[in-house]
């Protein structure tokens, strides 16, 4: 048996379907490529359990598929029939009557070595048909996270494309008053359940960034009055220094691979752009200006990187090779833009805009055409995009409040939803879908 840390976890999975079997086609889909999406009709049952944990996993799935907004959960007190065996086909009649276009239902055993074995059936109730249906064998301490599981099952199969509830978010979390400030490194899931402190409040932290291919974090952190760039190992608590560096380092993000980090380090008064490899610890000036070059992200494939620049007098976009040739600004609307990522998925770049005294959070395509407006308020910053590049989280500062807090939007820009966090919350940065 392996030795759970606090990012691994074992989780056998199985199909479920006996004289169910799962159709090649089933009625029930999203298209979630038509841009406002009416939410899907969805009934979720207590899974059958002796103890209570059934339903509190269902509660889960639940919650984080209607957080999508692309699923509606029809209200429980209209359900007709009450589920006792999940391994039987339901009264699919009972569930048109109350317009549930599909079903989930389940079951929570403990097996007699202690680990929870949890299962779930996928219904497309006007075909009369089983969409899918797994099992899982978990610790039960892990009973939060197989819930995610459960509801990125659900949302892939319906819409074509991969959930992103079993993630997680490393932020900034704030406390204190405004004058003594502390800024410690925080996680938790994608919920805001789960927050854990990763360090303490001596020191301030700024930028943290996952990596997509270890659970690993860089951030950026005024230990000892010295503005240094750290990794953080998460299963170990493993810290180093990337790298001494005079003057100061700016927004580290890894390198697709992971095995690059890529920063601004300022110098007589302007900024550049560098990477450095993590393995030989070489570093590589990308950019040579006057200005200040700062925020740089890179496209999915590696090729090519995103950055702001003021080098036209305000800050602006522009995009390069990851050789540092190639540099063209992209972005030419009123205002100035900042804080660029680009999308997991190669089509978009989200951004902030500072425009009449307002932040807004955007995206554009890779050319810097088709510039949406997702949100605006009197300060939003910082967007990181979810794993499968349909949501985006970033924290906004309302006037008169006394910091900031966190919220996701889709890129419909109609589904916006504050993620509660029990301190004031900045600078979210959205990890990889765990292993």
């Amino acid at each position: 048996m392996k030795t759970f840390s606090l990012f691994r976890l074992l989780i056998v999975v199985a199909g479920l379907a006996g004289a169910f079997a799962t159709p090649a086609a089933a009625v029930v889909e999203i298209n979630i490529n038509k841009g406002n999406v009416e939410p899907m009709p969805i009934a979720i049952t207590d899974f059958v359990s002796g103890d209570g944990i059934g339903a509190k996993i269902s509660a889960v799935v639940e919650a984080d598929l209607k957080r999508s907004g692309l699923f509606a959960p029809v209200n429980r007190a209209a359900f007709i029939e009450k589920i006792s065996n999940p391994d039987q086909a339901p009264r699919f009649e009972d569930w048109k009557v109350v317009n549930a276009q599909a079903l989930v239902v389940g079951r929570i055993t403990k097996e007699a070595d202690g680990r929870l074995r949890a299962e779930f059936r996928l219904w497309d109730t006007f075909a009369g048909q089983q969409m899918t249906g797994q099992q899982f064998f978990t610790q039960p301490e892990n009973w939060r996270r197989v819930a995610h599981i459960i509801a990125d099952a659900i949302y892939e199969r319906i819409t074509g494309e991969k959930g992103y509830f079993d993630t997680r978010i490393v932020f900034v979390s704030e406390s204190g008053s405004k004058i003594d400030r502390k800024r410690q490194l925080a996680i938790m899931d994608q919920d805001g359940e789960n927050v854990r402190m990763l360090t303490g409040t001596k020191d301030i932290v700024l930028t943290p960034r996952f990596s997509p291919s270890r659970q690993e974090v860089t951030y950026m952190s005024f230990e000892g009055q010295q503005p240094r760039v750290y990794l953080l190992q998460l299963e170990t608590g493993q810290r180093e220094v990337v790298g001494n560096f005079p003057g100061m380092t700016f927004s580290p993000r890894f390198s697709p691979d992971g095995q690059k980090v890529i920063m601004s380090l300022q110098q007589d008064g302007n900024s550049n752009i560098y990477t450095m490899d993590l393995r030989s610890r070489t570093t590589t000036r990308l950019t040579n200006t006057a200005a200040i070059d700062t925020s740089p992200s890179y496209s999915p494939d590696g090729s090519r990187i995103v950055f702001e620049s003021d080098r036209g007098g305000r800050q602006q976009l522009y995009v390069m090779g990851a050789d540092g040739s190639g540099q063209q600004r992209i972005s030419f609307g009123d205002g100035s833009y900042s804080t660029p990522v680009w999308s997991p998925r190669g089509d978009l770049i989200a951004f902030t805009k500072q425009s009449g005294g307002k932040f807004s959070i955007g995206v554009m395509k890779t050319d810097g055409s088709g510039e949406r407006i997702l949100t605006t308020g009197f300060h939003n910053e910082g967007p990181t995009w979810a794993p499968n590049g349909r949501v985006l989280m970033f924290f906004r500062q309302t006037a008169g409040a006394g910091g900031p807090q966190m919220y996701s939007i889709d890129l419909t820009g109609y589904n916006e939803q504050l993620v509660r966090t029990p301190t004031y919350a900045s600078d979210p940065a959205w990890s990889p879908l765990l292993e």
